[in-house]
């Protein structure tokens, strides 16, 4: 399982690191999401990836197995 974001469609809703604060961040000077965990370790944190890929608006998040 790998996670992969799209920095180009990202439109800085912010919804991937409320989230999953542990696997997403934003940058500060735009707000673009920024991947901190691209493979996570646990069925939890896949969980969260998961949710945060359906909350993303511009759908700049995929999971993959």
């Amino acid at each position: 399982m790998h996670i992969e974001i799209d920095q180009d469609r990202c439109c800085a809703a912010g919804q991937c690191v409320l989230a999953a604060d542990d696997i997403f961040d934003q940058r500060d000077e735009d707000g673009v999401v920024v991947l901190l965990d691209g493979i996570p370790d646990d069925a939890e944190a896949l969980g969260r990836a998961q949710e945060a890929a359906a909350l993303c608006p511009a759908g700049a998040i995929a999971v993959h197995d």
